[in-house]
């Protein structure tokens, strides 16, 4: 089976590429990996990315094989929320907190349907849309840690990261 192994990370105008495809993929299939799809020829691909990167829609991407492909954000149930920016920025905080994906956007904000319960612990209203989801999204890494810690936690706990 064909695979999708890395995406291209120059300015797609930088050279000169020859796409030899699309292929559609919810935000799920192009941030957690592996995943399968179809290129919109129909032939089947296994999509596995190195942890912790994400493909976004108009990224290109290279297979097994040395072709590129074109991703597409396909459209997925969303629900939207309008409200003004200080109660929209409470509402984004409160999503982050609960690790929930959210799209932000000039006066608004989307999460996946999948996710109506965390507007509905908030009383929120929102009306359902279906379009390409492009969340804020910001992946977990795994850290190393040799044992020490050279700075200064001034009286508060610390979860030691790499700090280099």
């Amino acid at each position: 089976m064909l695979e999708i192994k890395a995406k291209l990370k120059i300015a797609r105008g930088a050279y000169r590429i020859d796409v030899r495809g699309r292929v559609g993929l919810t935000f799920e299939q192009r941030s957690r990996f592996p995943a399968r799809a179809r290129l919109e020829s129909g032939e089947e691909v296994n999509v596995a990315l190195a942890p912790g990167e994400v493909l976004r829609g108009g990224d290109l991407a290279t297979a097994s094989d040395g072709r590129v492909f074109e991703i597409v954000a396909q459209e997925e149930d969303l629900l939207h929320v309008e409200m003004a920016a200080v109660e929209l920025t409470r509402l984004a905080y409160r999503l982050g907190s609960r690790h929930v994906p959210a799209e932000v956007g000039a006066g608004h904000l989307r999460i996946a349907a999948s996710d109506s319960a965390a507007l509905e612990a908030d009383g929120v209203q929102a009306r359902p849309v279906r379009a390409p989801f492009e969340p804020e999204f910001e992946p977990h890494a795994a850290h190393e840690h040799d044992g020490h810690c050279d700075h200064d936690h001034h009286g508060h706990p610390h979860h030691h990261h790499d700090h280099r």
